[in-house]
């Protein structure tokens, strides 16, 4: 298949290219939350975007119905052995790639590549990407925040960008549309506070999974719904936020807003603080990076003013919720210790939702293994290899972590 050229969107025309030919998109990890909003967006729109490619690691089934509605040119499973079903399941015009390097070959075959594949996974999704020229419309986090030094580098391939598609960075992006680098004087990440704000640590010894996944104010896959009962999810976005915008870490701050109304917020030089407010709505955040630098004419979340009667702020509770924390002092340890942050907190989650270990032990499995992290010889040679070895190493010595605390 050959890309699409360009992979800039024309404005005030968003939707399509210049000469009017629709976007083109890719989505890795379509059969998941990101991905089957990213599919709602562009129903909005059908005449302005084509979905040329579609990528899932396992969800046949669901892959399948999608294919036949928005009938891309390729199709990745991640899952090899599931490639002969998928092939007897599709039109014969439909190419079926698989692996893990399918997934990838997705990734250079559109003008916009939608990443919204879960955890470590997506770092060749998003190299990829990059590699190839394209936009990259990142909802993995996971993969800038252990991939950073590589990840850095292919940024700079000529076409390549980033538009993130958390709503946090998301808002910040759109903020700092207001001024210039050196106008910043900091960054406001806001977090809902998650399942359990307002509970302190002796109440939190004994919850129930299910607990953890009732998020207040939005509906995400359990990974991250995990994350955020933990505020990891918010300390990765610090890391994430550090490696997209290039400002320290002092300058990057979290406040706690449960009505998640306040995506987050640039404070400037003069003291000015611009905001980016919407109802919590993922189709808003993935629609401006397909859309980017234009806006799609569809209001998702949009907010009713009459009815919007308080937004609260607070500090976060650090010492109930020590991920934060945990993840700052990843961030500051720089090099590959936030690649060792995030596979040992991708182990403990994993552990607690198989019900091997409680949820206090999460942070407990991340701080005992980022105590063994040894810095190496700094980031600027790091490669791929450097990363995968890093990731390898600190979900071993994560599990071993696990076992001490096993609760079966």
């Amino acid at each position: 298949m050959t890309p699409s050229p360009g992979g800039r969107v024309a404005t005030p025309s968003p939707g399509t290219r210049d000469g009017g030919f629709p976007v083109t998109i890719s989505i890795v990890g379509s059969t998941g939350s990101i991905g089957t909003q990213t599919l709602d967006v562009v129903s909005q729109d059908p005449s302005g975007y084509d979905v040329v490619a579609l990528g899932a690691q396992r969800s046949v089934d669901l892959l399948v119905a999608q294919a036949l509605a928005f009938h891309p040119d390729v199709v990745a499973i991640g899952d090899a052995s599931l490639a002969a079903e998928l092939t007897s399941r599709l039109p014969s015009g439909i190419e079926v790639v698989a692996g893990t390097d399918g997934l990838a070959s997705i990734a250079t075959v559109a003008d916009v590549v939608v990443n919204g594949v879960v955890g470590f996974a997506g770092l060749t999704v998003t190299l990829a990407a990059l590699e190839a020229g394209r936009r990259l419309a990142l909802a993995n986090k996971e993969s800038i925040i252990a991939g950073g030094p590589v990840v850095a580098r292919v940024r700079q391939t000529p076409g390549a960008e980033i538009i993130p598609v958390d709503s946090e960075h998301c808002a910040v992006h759109q903020c700092l549309r207001s001024g210039h680098g050196d106008d910043v004087a900091r960054l406001l990440l806001t977090a809902s506070g998650g399942p359990f704000r307002g509970r302190k640590a002796d109440e939190l010894a004994t919850v129930e999974v299910a607990e953890a996944l009732a998020h207040p104010t939005w509906t995400m896959g359990p990974k991250i719904t995990v994350d955020s009962s933990t505020l990891m999810n918010k300390g990765l976005e610090v890391i994430e936020a550090h490696e997209l915008f290039g400002v320290p870490y002092d300058a990057i701050d979290v406040v706690v807003h449960p009505q998640s109304i306040v995506h987050s917020m640039v404070e400037f030089v003069d003291g000015a603080v611009v905001a980016q407010l919407s109802m919590p709505d993922m189709r808003l955040p993935i629609g401006y990076a397909l859309a980017y630098p234009g806006r799609l004419g569809t209001p998702f979340g949009a907010i009713d003013w009459s009815a919007l009667s308080v937004l609260e702020f607070e500090a976060p509770d650090r010492a109930t919720f020590p991920c934060l924390d945990l993840a700052y002092l990843a961030g500051r340890t720089g090099d590959l210790a936030p690649a060792w942050l995030n596979a040992a907190n991708e182990v403990a989650v994993e552990a607690f939702l198989a019900g091997r270990l409680a949820w206090p032990g999460i942070a407990e499995v991340v701080e005992a293994t980022l105590d063994r992290y040894e810095a190496g010889a700094g980031a600027g040679g790091r490669t791929v290899d450097d990363v995968l070895d890093a990731d390898a190493t600190a979900r071993r010595m994560a599990e071993e972590v696990v076992r001490t605390k096993d609760v079966r």
